[in-house]
């Protein structure tokens, strides 16, 4: 037979303390600096998978599609370990109005633009 019991209940004095906060299930790793040193490699644990990738610090102009904008707390007794509060989820915005790949200029070509196809100056004649 198993007989349980209910917690005495709190003086009248003293309120009942809120539960515990549970830990972050959103884990990371923090192990290797990335290969141009302007990043870390993380494994990340969250909604029990395990995923591998790369944080970076933010760059102004820089597109967030298909990126996590995070933050993150150091968790107590491990300098490696962090948990991971998601600020912007770019993940979920990523979707194409076209078929095929995307269009994206790169940094080579928007530097290359004015001296294939000319500038919009004012210096521009028609015929």
């Amino acid at each position: 037979m198993i007989v349980s019991q209910s917690p005495p209940a709190a003086p009248p004095d003293k309120p009942a303390k809120p539960p515990a906060k549970p830990k972050s299930r959103d884990v990371v790793l923090m192990h290797s600096p990335t290969e141009d040193r302007q990043g870390v490699r993380v494994i990340r644990a969250r909604d029990g998978n395990l995923e591998a990738g790369e944080m970076r610090p933010l760059r102004e102009g820089a597109s967030l599609q298909g990126a996590e904008v995070v933050k993150l707390k150091e968790r107590e007794g491990s300098p490696v370990l962090w948990d991971v509060e998601v600020e912007y989820d770019g993940r979920e915005s990523v979707s194409t109005s076209h078929a095929g790949p995307p269009r994206v200029a790169s940094r080579a070509y928007r530097q290359n633009y004015d001296g294939i196809f000319g500038s919009k100056g004012a210096d521009s004649d028609v015929n």
